[in-house]
């Protein structure tokens, strides 16, 4: 996230969550070096990464932020919609394995009443 004031925990843990997840995507499909930092994508990848760190960074909910399957303004332009399913119907079932307590983290998110 760009900017000089931190984001909320929430909002920075999201942004690992997602980084990881694009992260092993494009490691697994595109034979890039990708690290879990998110370094190392290639082009695609890296695009979505910016675009979603983007629409993360704007969210009008802020702190507040449903998960995105949760949230009733779906910001994300159709095909980047679309790019990230196809990469979190890859990603989330090894996340578990990867990550264990982001992919913890996402569910419990994923259990909360938007507000």
């Amino acid at each position: 996230m760009s900017g000089t004031s931190r984001p909320p925990r929430r909002l920075a843990r999201e942004e690992k969550t997602i980084a990881a997840m694009i992260a092993l995507y494009c490691r697994d499909h595109h034979e890039t070096t990708a690290s879990d930092a998110g370094d190392g994508l290639c082009d695609q990848c890296a695009e979505l990464l910016a675009y979603a760190r983007l629409r993360l960074e704007k969210c009008r909910y802020g702190a507040d932020k449903p998960t995105c399957a949760n949230c009733e303004t779906h910001c994300y332009r159709p095909a980047m919609r679309e790019r990230v399913r196809e990469v979190m119907r890859y990603s989330g079932p090894r996340m578990l394995r990867r990550h264990p307590v982001l992919a913890v983290a996402h569910l419990a998110d994923g259990r909360k009443t938007p507000t």
